[in-house]
């Protein structure tokens, strides 16, 4: 008797375990907080989207106000189009700027949105016109080194002068 209420606590324990895994996958892979509600869809354009993935969130003042919707590339302006679902009781100026940044380091991407100062609210399926692209840590890294050589080779050249 007492093995099998053993065996019983361990399975209950097994399970809560398997549980507490299934829930904390969906959470990273951003699939339990959808857009709650009506919504409307706004556009923005960004010449480098740098990870940014569908789901992602859009946030206004550290607060989730939406999620992008959907991302393609524009093969005249050779840019990505950006679609965010934005929850109908959240309004934003219609000078509001859109910018991808990075939760943490090296976290997911989301795209913050900063309202502007216009009387008018942008309504659906208006664009977005003031972005700012991802900063891609690679690129950083890339172009310290390029200048770092170029310093290297100019202190060179004034020492043999």
């Amino acid at each position: 008797m007492k093995r099998a209420t053993l065996d019983l606590w361990v399975g209950i324990f097994v399970a809560i375990g398997a549980g507490a895994l299934i829930f904390l996958s969906f959470k990273v892979a951003n699939l339990t907080s959808t857009v709650r509600g009506p919504s409307y869809q706004l556009t923005a354009r960004f010449t480098d989207i740098g990870g940014l993935k569908v789901h992602a969130p859009v946030k206004s003042a550290g607060v989730v106000v939406g999620r992008v919707s959907d991302i393609r590339f524009d093969n005249e302006m050779f840019e990505a189009d950006v679609t965010l679902s934005i929850e109908s009781h959240y309004r934003f100026p219609s000078d509001t700027s859109a910018q991808i940044l990075t939760s943490g380091l090296l976290g997911d991407k989301y795209i913050g949105l900063s309202p502007g100062a216009e009387e008018t609210d942008l309504k659906g399926g208006d664009a977005i016109e003031i972005t700012q692209s991802a900063v891609v840590l690679e690129n950083l890294i890339g172009q310290f080194l390029y200048n770092r050589a170029a310093e290297g080779g100019k202190a060179k050249d004034d020492a043999s002068k």
